[in-house]
Parts: structure tokens; C-alpha cells; sequence
């Protein structure tokens, strides 16, 4: 089906984009620069600017699969991103990947399989949502992601993390349902559609929002907090979207075993990849001092490892 191959190639287009934004992000002087200073030099590095290149095919490849297929088919695909990221920074930084990472990643896959096959998500069309649905999911979607940044500006540490993960990953998926519909004004009138849709406006405004907001989910605290939150928040966000506004079909049934076998089962590998060193513990953040070995603080992302995009 072209709409998961799509959703695919996506997720390893995010993975690949953050990777080389972390290349080059660790291939800078350690307290040399920051802020602007840093963001000045990042733009110099071939491996920064190939990574905005790939995070916007990336981005329009996931806007090809939501305009072909189901979002609530696409979103959760996007999960796999986590584990291209694993693989391919152990290509990138000549780290090799465990049995623990490898079957996680393996669980992960068959998690995903499982679920979508068991829900087998399809039908609905963002063109046919009503105005009335669209101002609900939106009023609803930011209203639960703003008690979130709420709860997470007032809380610390894991906390504040998975708060602001959660708050993230609803974003992203809520700007993914907001794609589609910018998508599907573009099937229906070109990109006069697109001008005149709402859904393109809210994407302008929202979406820089969302990404600072993933920033400080990833400063916050150890990725094992705000990763899972964030990974898994997206999906269950657009799958709600979906069948709520766009009136997609989920199977249920006896088929809702197999689909939480799934899921379980993608929440625990999730966590699980969340820990590997190849994504915190390996890197120092810039402000961060040496410390032994032993007692070396958990590494707080200076660049993003989900979520480069819806």
C-alpha cells in the first residue's frame, strides 16, 4: 500500500534528519557556542543543513502518505522512527547495538504489525469533516496539551520530562491531523484550497510552537521520561482524530486483543530503546561538565531524536 510505504520512508527520513543533526551538533567545540552563536555555526556544517534538507522530504512524504491513506494507518507508523534512529546512529557513530536493542526493535515491529492488522484502520475523509468536528478536535486536542505544558512547567525532573512529552507528542499528532486537512483542501481546489484552509494557518502558527515545546521535553530530563511519552502519544492522538473527525473505521471486537497485544507491546519497546546509550549517557550536553565515569549525570539532548516532525 503506497500510503504505508510512504509512512515509512517518512519516519526513516525523521530518523535520518535527527541523525546528522546530531553529528554535527557533537563536531562543535564543546562551551565554544551557544544560543545563536551555536545555531551560527550549526548552519556551516554539511551535516546540519543535510539534515533540514531530509526533515523536509521527510515532512512532505508524511503529508503524501496522510493525503493517500488513513490517519490513523499512517500516525502509528511513524513509531518506527525510534528504532531507524537506533540503527542508523549506530552506523553514524560506530556504535554497536545489543541483543537488548535488537529485540526491542524486533518487538517493536511486531507490535506495530499486529495492531494495525488487528484494527485495520480505513474509510473516513478530512474533506467530510464538519466544521463542528473540526472546532471540537481542536478546542479538545489543545486543551489537553496545554494542561500538560501546565503540569510540566510545574513539576521537575522525570516529571517535567514526561509531562512535556506527553504535551509534544499530542501536538504532533494534532498538527498531523491539521496536514491532512490542509491535504485534502489541496485535492479538492489546488493550492487555492490550501490558502483559503484554516488548517494551513494553524500548522504555521502551531507548529514552531510544538517544536520549541519538544526542546524542552528533551532538556527536561533522561529521553527514558519523555521518549515513550512522546513516541506514543502522536499515534494514539491521530487514531482519536481520525475516527472521531474524519469518521475512519477502526475493527473491533475480538480483534481489540490482538490490538493491545500490539500496543503493549510497542510501549514496552519503546521504553526499552529509550534506554540505550546510543540515544543518552554517550554525549555530554555543552554545559555539562566531566564527571567520573561511574557517577556521570544521564546526557540532556541538545538535538531532537523524535519527533522532527509530526
Amino acid at each position: 500500500m503506497l500510503s504505508v510505504a510512504l509512512a515509512v520512508l517518512a519516519a526513516l527520513g525523521n530518523a535520518t534528519a535527527s541523525v546528522l543533526q546530531r553529528k554535527a551538533d557533537r563536531e562543535e567545540p564543546e562551551g565554544q557556542a551557544t544560543g545563536l552563536a551555536l545555531l551560527w555555526h550549526l548552519v556551516h556544517r554539511p551535516a546540519w543543513l543535510g539534515g533540514i534538507a531530509v526533515l523536509i522530504v521527510a515532512f512532505l512524504l508524511q503529508a503524501a502518505a496522510l493525503s493517500t491513506g488513513a490517519i490513523a494507518l499512517v500516525q502509528p507508523i511513524l513509531v518506527l522512527e525510534l528504532a531507524f534512529t537506533l540503527m542508523l546512529a549506530g552506523m553514524v557513530f560506530h556504535s554497536r547495538l545489543h541483543g537488548r536493542e535488537w529485540t526491542a526493535i524486533a518487538g517493536m515491529t511486531v507490535g506495530l504489525a499486529s495492531m494495525l492488522f488487528a484494527l485495520k484502520p480505513g474509510g473516513g475523509a478530512p474533506q467530510r469533516a464538519s466544521g463542528w468536528g473540526w472546532v471540537t478536535g481542536i478546542a479538545v486536542s489543545l486543551a489537553v496539551a496545554g494542561v500538560f505544558v501546565v503540569l510540566g512547567y510545574r513539576a521537575q525532573g522525570i516529571r517535567r520530562a514526561a509531562y512535556l512529552g506527553l504535551a509534544t507528542g499530542i501536538g504532533f499528532g494534532f498538527i498531523a491531523a491539521l496536514v491532512a486537512g490542509i491535504g485534502a483542501a489541496y485535492g479538492a481546489s489546488g493550492i487555492g484550497g490550501v490558502l483559503r484552509a484554516p488548517q494551513t494557518y494553524l500548522v504555521i502558527v502551531l507548529g514552531p510552537g510544538f517544536f520549541f515545546l519538544l526542546q524542552k521535553a528533551l532538556q527536561a530530563g533522561r529521553l527514558v521520561a519523555s521518549q515513550p511519552a512522546l513516541t506514543l502519544a502522536n499515534p494514539v492522538v491521530s487514531v482519536a482524530f481520525g475516527v472521531a473527525v474524519f469518521d475512519e473505521h477502526l475493527r473491533t471486537g475480538a480483534w481489540l486483543v490482538l490490538a493491545l497485544f500490539g500496543a503493549a507491546l510497542i510501549i514496552a519497546c519503546t521504553v526499552l530503546l529509550a534506554r540505550s546509550p546510543l540515544l543518552h549517557g554517550s554525549e555530554r550536553t555543552r554545559s555539562e561538565p566531566d564527571q567520573p565515569s561511574a557517577q556521570q549525570a544521564p546526557r540532556q539532548e541538545t538535538s531532537p531524536v523524535h519527533g522532527t516532525g509530526p
